[in-house]
């Protein structure tokens, strides 16, 4: 263990959790969940902020943390899916079928909220979103806590989400006087996108937020549910799930996402005297303008997700000006990433004309 101001941090190998080091300190982060703390933990998508969902005191500290609205809700973490049910009013057939599928695994599910759930997890809607986890450290978490945890991700509100403790470290502890209490560092994240989110409350089925998990696979399950490519919910009511605000998942310097490699914008900025950032799926670098900080995105779409996040903490801890972004290719596996993209852009550009 060490210590950085307040905050515990306990450096935790996914492959050896059950070590007697593992075991004290995930003992430590179920108390503290338990007595109504914060605890960053890692998942398989990205890090979360958990604290436990049955204590509206302590949900209330995750809100004050990020800074997070009160009307965007947060998803709610188990171990297992009976704890799932329990925390559900109704829980649809689909439910059981995506979730025997799915679970443990990065796909969120919406249903009706039972009484249990404090409002304040879900912002006053009768839905309550859930879902169970695939990392290691998450699921010892909540095996240990014996609590369910509602956790967004573990950064200031509409910041670039946490793949890697170090990344908790910098953003949300440094920001917040370190209000988190303990941080279970377990490595990179995967997947390094959020959570698909899916209403099972609707018919059919929507998707809410895109994710790791993509609708052919959801629609092999249980059918064809209402898929839009990029919804955006009224930011003055209540969310119907995290991730729908237009802006969100933002780097600090200014994002402009092209449809096609833009080397003629990276010289003008370049010319201009602005340090820019390229995140590029174009293998020629050659001749790049001097200054410069140049990314190579893999060009497999999963591969690229899991990337992303850490590309965007790099190109601002090297403090660029300006980001410029090769907008990935439409198709349902490019889906996610394009939706993070252009919520994180300052500017899309479009084949017609610039969305701000």
């Amino acid at each position: 263990m060490s210590m950085a101001s307040s905050t515990s941090i306990y450096r935790l190998e996914p492959s050896s959790i059950a070590d007697a080091a593992s075991v004290a300190a995930l003992r430590h982060a179920a108390e503290v969940v338990r007595r109504g703390g914060l605890v960053a933990f890692p998942t398989e998508t990205v890090y979360g902020l958990g604290a436990n969902a049955l204590d509206p005191a302590a949900v209330a500290r995750i809100f004050t943390a990020k800074g997070r609205p009160a009307n965007n809700p947060l998803i709610v973490h188990v171990d297992r899916i009976d704890r799932a049910r329990q925390l559900a009013a109704h829980w649809p057939e689909t439910a059981e079928r995506l979730a025997a599928e799915f679970w443990p695994g990065p796909l969120t599910l919406v249903v009706p909220r039972a009484a249990i759930v404090p409002a304040i997890v879900t912002a006053g809607a009768a839905t309550v979103a859930l879902r169970i986890p695939a990392h290691p450290v998450a699921r010892a978490l909540l095996e240990a806590a014996n609590r369910p945890i509602a956790a967004p991700s573990a950064n200031r509100s509409n910041q670039v989400s946490p793949t890697t403790g170090e990344h908790v470290i910098r953003g949300l502890c440094a920001a917040t006087d370190n209000l988190v209490d303990v941080l279970l560092d377990g490595g990179a994240a995967s997947g390094g996108l959020e959570s698909t989110v899916l209403d099972l409350s609707t018919d059919p089925p929507r998707l809410l937020r895109p994710g790791l998990v993509w609708p052919s696979e959801i629609e092999r399950v249980i059918g064809p549910i209402n898929c839009p490519e990029f919804a955006i919910a009224d930011s003055a009511a209540a969310l119907p799930s995290p991730g729908t605000q237009p802006r969100h998942y933002a780097p600090r310097a200014p994002m402009e996402c092209h449809p096609s490699p833009n080397r003629s914008r990276l010289e003008d900025l370049t010319r201009e005297g602005r340090r820019t950032g390229w995140l590029t799926l174009n293998s020629d670098t050659r001749d790049v303008p001097g200054g410069a900080v140049v990314v190579k995105m893999p060009r497999d779409p999963v591969a690229y997700a899991a990337r992303l996040y850490a590309a965007l903490h790099e190109l601002d801890a090297a403090g660029v000006e300006r980001i410029l972004v090769d907008l990935p290719p439409p198709g349902e596996e490019w889906q996610a990433v394009r939706d993070r993209l252009r919520r994180g852009a300052t500017i899309t550009i479009t084949n017609t004309s610039p969305k701000r």
